[in-house]
């Protein structure tokens, strides 16, 4: 008995250990074994003293949770010690935190006098800048926002999906009040869907009556402002610009308190939103049923849009990217959990992008040419080495008829480490393939088998079938191309 129990200890550490390099919870685990095998799936109490020792598995129980994890079930029964690390890796990639020495020349009086100057000269309005500085607090937080979560959770009930009806429901419970405008702008690029009076009316256009889901959204959004910010109306309207008017928007070139508090406030607002349409557990949930699949955002009534970014909030895999990018070349959202490099700003229009990038690509596509989401391994060199990423791209339409490309992806990098598995050897085995093929290059089979693990443990069925075509190198800028043969990647 005494072996039987040191048995079940290791079996439970390594357990433990693989479950929370993934970052999933025991309720999540659990999950994911009743959708593979009811009949012998542990439940969370089980599960928890399996990983306390207390419990040894079935073989039957423990050939379930290996499929879990893409694991054989003599891996658990080994007796290799599990991997010390039991944290999820942290977000990396991307530009370094610069240090600030001499500390003394950024003190709050120096930078107060400095940056007017800066965006004076780098022709940065303040509203670009205040939306800059969210962009990188949304991602040190890595997205995670719970005193929103609760907020969205009060008044709806953690209930998906919420028709239509529900969310007229929430908002009349908070004494708001729905007025109806008809916007007939010469303008199609630039519309204003919504806009809200103090203290509770949501003036709403008619465009948004034939699209319920952003009619949804609009809604959540100013039951946000009313719920977090009492309904004083310092919040944005909701609006589909233009990308080269929005590049350009605003003539001067200071920042103010009121730019600082509008970019915050629209940034709260969308997030409440977004969790009172998709709430955390019955997402997750969602998620797994379906596979990280954008289509499936019609099942709940939502947008693409809000489908990808809120799955970057709320998955159990921290290490995710999106952009919203417009023609010629310019983002209108932007967010970097893994700390991917920028292709390209979001305050400005660059032109020589990479035209290697799935989201470019698409946004050269000409109409009649749209079809397919696309899904796409890329190679990238990072400080010196190369990090491997897959992407999910695919057009859409905004309130004024605007075409634009969504892209959310993941950095599959902290996904391999957590499997125990090579990557840095499995990454430069791909990113070697593609500098064979002068930038496009087959995935190896023991490259593509660790994938294929990694997809099935993320459970992102999007991620196999990248491996469908080849991997590809992309760079931030064109300019700096590393292929054998360098690209033109100017837009026109």
């Amino acid at each position: 008995m005494s072996g039987l129990l040191r048995q079940g200890h290791f079996l439970g550490s390594k357990l433990r250990s693989l479950r929370k390099r993934n970052g999933l919870t025991l309720e999540e685990v659990s999950a994911r074994c009743v959708q593979k095998d009811p009949s012998h799936a542990p439940s969370v109490s089980y599960l928890s003293m399996v990983e306390n020792g207390k419990r040894v598995p079935s073989a039957s129980m423990l050939q379930v949770l290996a499929g879990v994890f893409g694991k054989d079930p003599q891996w658990f029964l080994d007796r290799t010690d599990p991997q010390t690390s039991s944290s999820p890796p942290t977000r990396s990639g991307g530009n370094a935190a610069m240090p600030l020495e001499p500390a003394f020349l950024f003190s709050k009086e120096l930078l107060q006098s400095a940056l007017p100057e800066l965006l004076a000269q780098t022709g940065t309005s303040g509203r670009q800048f205040a939306r800059l500085l969210v962009r990188v607090f949304q991602e040190t937080r890595l997205n995670e926002f719970p005193d929103i979560e609760r907020a969205a959770e009060s008044v709806g009930q953690r209930r998906m999906p919420l028709n239509l009806a529900d969310v007229l429901g929430i908002a009349r419970n908070l004494g708001l009040k729905l007025r109806w405008f008809d916007d007939r702008s010469e303008v199609e690029a630039r519309i204003v869907r919504a806009r809200f009076e103090p203290p509770g009316v949501i003036h709403i256009n008619k465009r948004l009556k034939s699209h319920e889901a952003r009619l949804k959204y609009t809604l959540a959004f100013f039951i946000g402002h009313k719920l977090l910010h009492n309904g004083d109306g310092v919040v944005p309207p909701h609006s589909s610009v233009s990308s080269l008017e929005e590049a350009a928007e605003g003539s001067d070139r200071g920042v103010s308190p009121r730019d600082i508090l509008l970019a915050w406030r629209d940034f709260e607002c969308s997030a409440f939103a977004a969790a009172l349409l998709c709430p955390k557990l019955p997402f997750r949930q969602f998620l797994v049923r379906e596979g990280h699949e954008i289509a499936a955002c019609q099942q709940i009534g939502v947008t693409p849009a809000v489908m990808m970014r809120r799955m970057t909030s709320i998955s159990p895999y921290r290490h995710w990217h999106f952009f919203d990018g417009y023609q010629p070349g310019y983002l209108r959202a932007v967010y970097r959990g893994n700390g991917i490099p920028l292709p390209w700003g979001n305050m400005s229009v660059v032109p020589d992008p990479c035209p290697h990038w799935a989201v470019f690509r698409l946004l050269r596509e000409p109409k009649a040419a749209r079809v397919a989401p696309v899904t796409q391994l890329s190679i990238m060199h990072v400080d010196e080495a190369p990090r491997l990423y897959c992407c999910h791209s695919l057009h859409t339409e905004d309130a004024a008829g605007t075409s634009h490309v969504l892209s959310v992806g993941v950095d599959l990098a902290p996904a391999l480490e957590a499997q125990g598995l090579d990557a840095p050897t499995i990454i430069e085995s791909v990113a070697e393939s593609c500098r064979r093929g002068s930038g496009l290059g087959a995935v190896n089979p023991e490259a593509a088998s660790a994938i294929r693990t990694v997809s099935h443990v993320l459970n992102i069925g999007w991620v196999a079938r990248a491996l469908q075509r080849e991997a590809t190198i992309i760079c931030p800028r064109s300019s700096r191309c590393p292929r054998n043969q360098p690209c033109a990647g100017a837009l026109s």
